[in-house]
């Protein structure tokens, strides 16, 4: 299926190891989506200010701001939930989990993931958004 430019997702990943940013962008851009990154929170918020993805990616433990708390951020300039927010992080426990989902998160996934988890994961939230 041949997509028009308006109907590309745009995902946004924030996450500060080089590496794991790189894959994330790999495995989204191969699965047809625009895929922006930034290193850090501050970063990642003026992205979404200019950029308006439709998908942020946020890794929980960032250097400056962390995922948590930019997630409220993000969510007081948007409390109808039109940019799905999953969080990231290999704070894996069901009580990371509840926290990232209060904090506005749409999906937490857990560090390692596959490349098919990601996926699913976007899948998933902009599916709820549409």
């Amino acid at each position: 299926m041949i997509h028009s430019v308006l109907n590309i997702a745009k995902i946004l990943i924030v996450e500060d190891s080089p590496t794991v940013n790189h894959l994330m962008k790999r495995v989204l851009q191969k699965g047809g989506y625009q895929v922006s990154t930034a290193a850090n929170g501050r970063d990642g918020w003026m992205k979404v200010l200019q950029e308006r993805p439709h998908c942020i990616i946020l890794d929980v433990i960032l250097p400056d701001i962390n995922g948590f708390a930019l997630c409220r951020q993000l969510r007081t300039i948007d409390p109808n939930h039109m940019l799905s927010i999953i969080l990231v992080s290999t704070k894996n426990t069901p009580l990371d989990q509840k926290w990232g989902l209060r904090q506005g998160a749409d999906y937490y996934l857990f560090k390692p993931f596959s490349d098919e988890m990601l996926v699913q994961a976007v899948e998933s939230v902009l599916s709820k958004s549409s």
